[in-house]
């Protein structure tokens, strides 16, 4: 009986055409490889099925006992509770975390690309960032158990929650309370690697206020680059007309202390002059008293483990997605 030779990164390099050195580099520092020669090695990785020498070990153990998040916005008050929750559910567990900030779309596509080949990971969590179908087809050839937050696919396991769900309760407050000149305050732009969280709650936010007779007139939508001061901007552009809105949902609890900050800087009274809702139930908006559309941070990514160490257990576990219902959170700014 013959024996089938494991590929070796001479083999790798041969097949490419390029030398040892750049499959090393490929293998552990790929953004220093320009892509179509990246593209070339990782290729010749997939079709001779080479594992590096350090992670085959690794796999003859069956795990490496590290598990990846793939995260956007890494400062984000919302993406550290995400993260606290993620750290929170592995604390007690063998799994080393390890967090991967995205900040383009070309750094996302790279270690899409790359982690699944070095198997350097037992499992990934990517929280919040949408990518193309060929991610999954390679996640799932070579094996990487994977997780993803707010971007369902029926391929993985998912947590998501009811954007426009979220807009329509801050509108159906604001109905509630009797108000009829509603505005919002979101952004105007996102970034090619993110999702759209904010033209999903405007849309939810919009519908509901039509299905009630009002109106959301374009002086009353403003719009610019995520920020606390640029919605404090937008804020007091808005309150300078001659009929201001009176209540104002942003589709984030940083927006919102953003539009809080403007009112307060003009003294108006929150919530007689104007209401003021967020979103998220970030930690500072108990602090500051701020009326918000809450979803459970911490829960999504304690749940996102649990979903992916129920996977490593059992393979053949099928995918799910599990929907976490929002909650409107009344405080004294609405």
């Amino acid at each position: 009986m013959s024996l089938v030779r494991s590929s070796t990164i001479y083999d790798v390099a041969e097949h490419a055409q390029v030398s040892i050195a750049t499959v090393s580099r490929v293998l552990n520092s790929p953004e220093h490889v320009n892509v179509r020669t990246r593209a070339k090695v990782q290729a010749a990785i997939k079709e001779l099925n080479f594992v590096p020498r350090a992670e085959a070990s690794a796999r003859a153990r069956k795990s490496a006992c590290r598990i990846g998040v793939l995260a956007p916005f890494f400062t984000y008050p919302s993406f550290v509770q995400r993260l606290r929750g993620v750290a929170e559910a592995l604390s007690d567990s063998q799994y080393e975390l390890l967090i991967y900030n995205i900040d383009t779309s070309a750094r996302r596509d790279l270690y899409l690309s790359h982690l699944p080949i070095t198997r350097r990971l037992d499992g990934l969590v990517v929280m919040a960032l949408p990518f193309a179908t060929r991610y999954i087809d390679q996640l799932q050839a070579y094996g990487l158990a994977t997780v993803t937050i707010e971007v369902p696919d029926s391929s993985l396991s998912s947590v998501i929650i009811d954007d426009e769900i979220g807009g329509q309760m801050a509108a159906g407050y604001f109905i509630e309370l009797g108000h009829r000149r509603c505005g919002f305050i979101g952004d105007s732009e996102v970034p090619d690697y993110a999702i759209h969280t904010s033209d999903r709650r405007l849309a939810g936010y919009r519908r509901a206020l039509a299905d009630a007779g009002i109106d959301l007139p374009a002086q009353y939508l403003g719009l610019a680059p995520h920020g606390l001061d640029a919605a404090r901007q937008l804020a007091l552009r808005m309150f300078a007309q001659p009929h201001p809105p009176t209540a104002i949902f942003s589709p984030s609890d940083t927006q919102a202390i953003g539009v809080l900050r403007a009112a307060r800087e003009l003294g108006l009274q929150v919530p007689q002059d104007v209401a003021i809702i967020g979103f998220d139930d970030i930690e500072v908006a108990d602090f500051i008293g701020l009326t918000t559309i809450r979803q459970p941070l911490n829960e999504s990514g304690r749940v996102a483990v649990d979903l992916l160490l129920a996977r490593l257990r059992d393979r053949e576990r099928p995918p799910q997605i599990v929907q976490l219902p929002l909650t409107l959170v009344r405080r004294e700014t609405a």
